[in-house]
């Protein structure tokens, strides 16, 4: 078998047992199959996510699911505004033996898992929030000036309240971008709401189990990065990310006339990883275009901000980010 052959046989069945998570996933979380398969495209890709939505939409629930079904070793937090990094992070505790000496132990935080749910985490203050940045990034916190590795894998799935509600802090730009997508998370449609009150106000209890393990989920994020990207997809994403910084000459008008900062390479990494892993959820055996415009808004939208003038003339980021990204869609197939 020919390493080309031998990718394909891997992929289509890592394909079969996704399937078999987002069917089981479906029981507990209903009606939101782009979410679930945006968490996993965010699992596959070795990134985290950040949830966005009002409570009482089933994130907290979801998260839960996900930790059994992927067989991951997983924490919560909830984040209030008198939370310390310590709690977090874990701190050391002077401990005394029965022979009189003394000397230090260190208990491990919530933060020494697999996959950590942050609650709400736009509740804590900065200084708290912050105490995730290097566990995001490098997988491993320094306390008391020793580096301790986390989980592996190690994965953060936060969820956040709109910005607009009372007692919420806004997350640092340095965090945001650690977080390869954020996830809108909507009310459910009529339809689905129906079920959501049949399938959790009765006795019938959903029975869950693990579909993958730590090791499997590892093989996985390696076999994404082994799925070919055509070179056009690679300029599209390129186009795309650099299309929304106000001082790249590419920039179109109304990047320039609305954009105080724009995405930078870590962007372009997110995007390029979150193309891989949808084309896999879809059967496919390479990214598309359609890939690319269908996840640069929850791969861009919480690396860039708005100016004010543009706020205040009721235009939102995804409104802008759908219009550019059309718009280079349209030049590149008519090119």
């Amino acid at each position: 078998m020919t390493e080309a052959n031998k990718l394909v046989t891997q992929i289509e069945k890592l394909g079969e047992k996704l399937d078999e998570v987002r069917a089981m996933i479906s029981q507990v979380f209903i009606g939101q199959d782009r979410v679930v398969e945006q968490i996993l495209i965010t699992l596959l890709s070795g990134g985290h996510a950040i949830l966005v939505g009002l409570p009482g939409l089933g994130k907290t629930k979801l998260v839960e699911a996900l930790s059994i079904v992927m067989g991951v070793h997983g924490n919560r937090v909830q984040f209030t505004p008198d939370l310390m990094p310590a709690d977090i992070l874990g701190s050391e505790v002077l401990e005394a033996a029965e022979d009189g000496s003394k000397s230090f132990r260190f208990i491990k935080g919530p933060v020494f898992c697999q996959l950590l749910m942050a609650d709400e985490i736009n509740r804590a203050s900065p200084r708290t929030q912050s105490a995730l940045l290097q566990a995001m990034q490098e997988g491993s916190v320094t306390v008391s000036g020793q580096n301790r590795h986390l989980g592996s894998p190690f994965h953060v799935l936060a969820t956040q309240n709109p910005i607009e509600q009372e007692g919420t802090y806004p997350l640092p730009e340095a965090q945001l971008d650690r977080f390869l997508l954020e996830i809108q998370v909507q009310y459910p449609d009529r339809t689905a709401e129906r079920d959501i009150l049949l399938a959790t106000t009765g006795t019938k209890k959903i029975s869950l189990k693990p579909v993958f393990d730590a090791s499997q989920i590892l093989a996985a994020q390696t076999l994404i990065r082994k799925m070919p990207v055509g070179d056009s997809v690679v300029e599209l994403i390129l186009d795309l990310v650099r299309a929304f910084r106000p001082e790249d000459p590419s920039a179109p008008d109304l990047v320039r006339e609305n954009m105080r900062w724009g995405p930078g390479p870590r962007a372009s990494q997110a995007l390029m990883l979150a193309v891989r892993a949808q084309a896999l959820l879809r059967g496919d055996l390479a990214p598309s275009a359609v890939d690319v415009a269908s996840l640069a808004p929850a791969v861009l939208n919480h690396r860039m901000s708005m100016g004010f003038a543009a706020q205040s003339r009721g235009m939102t980021q995804l409104e802008l980010i759908s219009e550019v990204t059309n718009t280079i869609l349209q030049k590149k197939a008519g090119a």
